[in-house]
């Protein structure tokens, strides 16, 4: 018990920055960080290195589309152009009329703001789930990914360690039983926590690293 526990200090100590935070995001629980929260889970869920779903995620930002209204008024070439820039190449047409769907269907729905989906869902984490699958592209990885993250301010969601998480505390010897890893990670917030697991089962090199310094 004592080397796993080692095993979760390390990763966390050395791996465990959220995505949200790589991207520049600080979570808050307010319309414009849940809304790029939401456009990076959306990013991070093609199948594309993480490094260049963050660096679009801060080009769009940088490009002044940090809020859905800003995002639909934008126009699709606009979106295509600031995905380009991030790298976000492969999938940046169908990407770019997601974003502007997305945007618009959050406005329509929720007036902009993810704090009414939260309250819509009134505590039911699959249900959350699954008002968040309704947005264009974001299936069931993205939803897990925004869940993951946005934790760290809904505090109903906790601890969520989706199944992405639990293949990395697999690879790193770890207990796949969520409320194993919780009590191993003693105090460490969940959403560090599932950040740091993301991260080994990504990269066998931060696996190897944890495990070096657990040693």
């Amino acid at each position: 018990m004592s080397g796993q526990r080692d095993v979760v200090r390390e990763l966390v100590r050395a791996h465990g920055r959220t995505f949200a935070e790589e991207a520049g995001i600080t979570l808050r629980d307010t319309p414009q960080p849940l809304y790029r929260l939401l456009v990076l889970a959306l990013l991070l869920s093609a199948r594309i290195r993480g490094s260049i779903a963050v660096d679009t995620a801060r080009e769009l930002y940088d490009s002044g589309l940090r809020d859905p209204r800003r995002m639909a008024g934008a126009g699709r070439q606009r979106r295509v152009d600031a995905l380009g820039r991030g790298g976000y190449r492969r999938y940046d047409e169908r990407t770019a009329t997601q974003l502007g769907d997305g945007a618009e269907l959050l406005i329509e729905r929720w007036g902009g703001d993810l704090r009414r989906l939260r309250k819509a869902a009134d505590g039911d984490v699959g249900e959350l789930r699954r008002l968040l699958r309704e947005f264009p592209g974001l299936g069931p990885a993205g939803a897990d990914i925004f869940l993951r993250e946005v934790q760290r301010v809904w505090p109903e969601v906790a601890p969520f360690l989706d199944r992405k998480a639990l293949d990395g505390a697999a690879r790193l010897g770890l207990p796949t039983d969520p409320d194993r890893l919780v009590k191993l990670a003693g105090d460490t917030d969940p959403s560090v926590l599932a950040a740091g697991l993301v991260r080994a089962a990504l990269d066998k090199n931060v696996t190897e690293d944890s495990l070096r310094r657990a040693a």
